[in-house]
């Protein structure tokens, strides 16, 4: 297909403010695309590779100026397209108001034209694609010189329109209407395919182009037949905010796992060899690179960062005997295996240079909560339940007995409960772990890629706090065992303070000893570890929820309370009062 022909396609379609006839005019787009099927399903998004591929043409906008300005002419800086950009607004737009196809010199032969853009030279979707492919794989000293040429080559052989479309797909600014789920319906009616097949077929292949081809070629059949595969990432499934409430309403059980402080990763190992070249070369055209990997690491986004994490891989390697597909975090840890900051992890996970320095700084370690894929078979329609057994037995391959340390470090355990008391316990063993909270899943629910559904519910924050007299207390264990720890909390009720809940989380060591030494001479009576605390101060609460409790004498408890801080600025006579929470519940 012509450059030309795909432009006019693109702007009839982003003239087209119907949903319905923006499916229609990209069905039409697909039906004529012919042998560059593939790359027309990417360019129509605005992308140049397949979505699981983490290639990039890393050239930015400077650069594209100036190759548009010297394709536009001696008359044309870079700073000019760059003033123009500042009073349009858009780069296409610019591109488009600027004459090209006269320039000479080496960069006017890219993409095998000579006179640039003459009768006879017209430029193809194909010649830009592999253009733009050589154009991302330039690397090295004088690269950038390469990209800019490269590029100049291109928009010397466009038209103004062309140029409109070029500049937008380079820059990533495409925007013309058209997501991916308008290709998934459009590939189903250009191919009469069921769009639900072809929804299957994109969540395991995450290659748009490849899933339009074998629609048209193989058919329902052959879209059938599409698995995942090694070395290849697809989209990671994504959690809602909820609250535990409302899982036990909807699920009749509740999967909670600990919520980890750490970048999302996507391991694929294969001890037999993952076939690199062969996953790249789905893209249509170069770039393939002919090497043999057994374990390869993707972000959330899909960016291989297998060589920043040299740890995972090495534990895949000694722990993982089949090929599998794991989904899991990596968190950064000290020296005694406590977790820091998502901000450590940041620091070795897009590290490309001086990866075994970077590694003595911060230290990572994997956890997988996920099984996608293990030994040829698919389990994205599998019950989370049974894939979480699944990793289980990946994960103790070497080690039947479950004896390995990493291995066992490198699960993130998994409870299924229908007792809110339970997961309350849950979430407080892992904030004193030094992680984030919990994750809710329902254990029935299947793997959807890239879905945000509420089959997972990241534990909402907390949206209410509440200010609340400290009434008591009780002394903690182990190493904890100086510090007060559990907490009695109270609300005015009059001049009366009634109970409400206790509590425990949100609270490091170094504040447990502030608090004791806070509460220590407030003390009114003690009996094994209870402490009996005159009210004198003020604890800031937060909450998920206030629910109706016997338990505690204002009639009500607070479900999921964190500790936020000590209201220095007030006194016992200005905490919250009962009056308040019933206002509160009843929202």
């Amino acid at each position: 297909m012509e450059f030309a022909t795909f432009a006019d396609r693109a702007a009839e379609i982003e003239a087209e403010p119907a949903d319905l006839e923006i499916v229609a005019l990209v069905t039409d787009l697909l039906e004529d695309a012919g042998d560059d099927l593939g790359i027309v399903s990417r360019f129509v998004q605005g992308r140049v590779f397949p979505a699981w591929d983490s290639t990039t043409l890393d050239i930015g906008p400077s650069a594209c100026y100036e190759a548009i300005a010297r394709a536009a002419g001696t008359n044309v800086s870079a700073d000019d397209v760059e003033d123009r950009l500042a009073e349009v607004g858009e780069i296409g737009e610019v591109a488009a108001g600027y004459d090209f196809g006269g320039q000479t010199g080496l960069g006017a032969f890219a993409g095998g034209g000579e006179s640039g853009g003459g009768d006879g030279d017209d430029l193809t979707v194909r010649e830009a694609s592999e253009t733009l492919e050589e154009l991302a794989a330039a690397s090295g000293s004088g690269s950038q010189d390469r990209k800019v040429d490269l590029l100049f080559g291109l928009f010397n052989r466009c038209s103004s329109e062309e140029a409109r479309y070029l500049a937008r797909l380079v820059l990533s600014e495409m925007r013309i209407g058209v997501g991916e789920g308008t290709v998934r319906d459009a590939v189903a009616e250009a191919f009469d395919v069921p769009a639900e097949r072809v929804e299957r077929a994109l969540q395991v292949s995450n290659d748009y182009g490849r899933v339009a081809r074998v629609a048209r070629d193989e058919g329902l059949e052959g879209l059938d037949a599409m698995d995942l595969e090694v070395g290849r990432p697809v989209q990671a499934m994504l959690a809602q905010a909820g609250t535990v409430t409302e899982a036990l309403e909807e699920w009749d059980e509740a999967a909670v796992e600990w919520k980890y402080d750490g970048a999302r990763i996507q391991l694929h190992h294969d001890p037999e060899g993952i076939d690199v070249e062969g996953a790249d070369a789905e893209r249509g055209g170069g770039g393939a690179r002919a090497t043999t990997e057994t374990t390869r690491v993707f972000s959330r986004n899909m960016e291989d960062v297998t060589n920043a994490l040299p740890e995972v891989v090495e534990f895949a390697e000694a722990t993982l005997e089949e090929p599998a597909i794991l989904d899991g975090e990596v968190v950064a840890i000290d020296e005694d295996g406590d977790p820091l900051p998502f901000q450590e992890v940041l620091r070795r996970f897009r590290r490309k240079h001086d990866v075994a320095k970077a590694r003595e700084d911060v230290t990572v370690r994997p956890v997988f909560f996920d099984c996608l894929h293990v030994d040829g078979e698919d389990l994205l329609e599998a019950p989370l339940a049974e894939r979480h057994d699944r990793l289980v037995a990946v994960l103790s391959g070497n080690d039947p007995a479950g004896t390995d340390e990493s291995a066992v470090e490198a699960l993130s355990l998994l409870w299924v409960t229908d007792d809110a008391d339970e997961i309350e316990s849950i979430d407080a063993d892992a904030l004193e772990a030094g992680h984030e909270g919990i994750m809710l899943k329902n254990p029935e629910s299947a793997y959807s890629p890239g879905r945000r559904g509420k089959n997972w519910r990241k534990r909402k924050p907390d949206v209410e706090t509440l200010d609340c007299v400290v009434t008591g207390a009780e002394w903690g264990e182990g190493r904890r065992a100086t510090f007060l720890g559990t907490f009695e909390l109270s609300v005015r009720d009059g001049d009366d303070l009634e109970t409400i809940g206790r509590v425990a989380t949100g609270i490091t060591d170094e504040k447990l000893a502030e608090l004791t030494d806070l509460l220590e001479p407030h003390v009114a009576a003690e009996e094994g570890q209870r402490v009996d605390l005159e009210p004198a101060v003020v604890f800031e609460v937060g909450y998920e929820e206030i629910q109706r409790s016997p338990t505690y004498s204002s009639g009500y408890a607070l479900r999921f309370p964190r500790f936020l801080g000590v209201r220095h600025d007030k006194g016992t006579e200005d905490a919250d009062s009962l009056e308040r929470v019933e206002s509160l519940r009843s929202r």
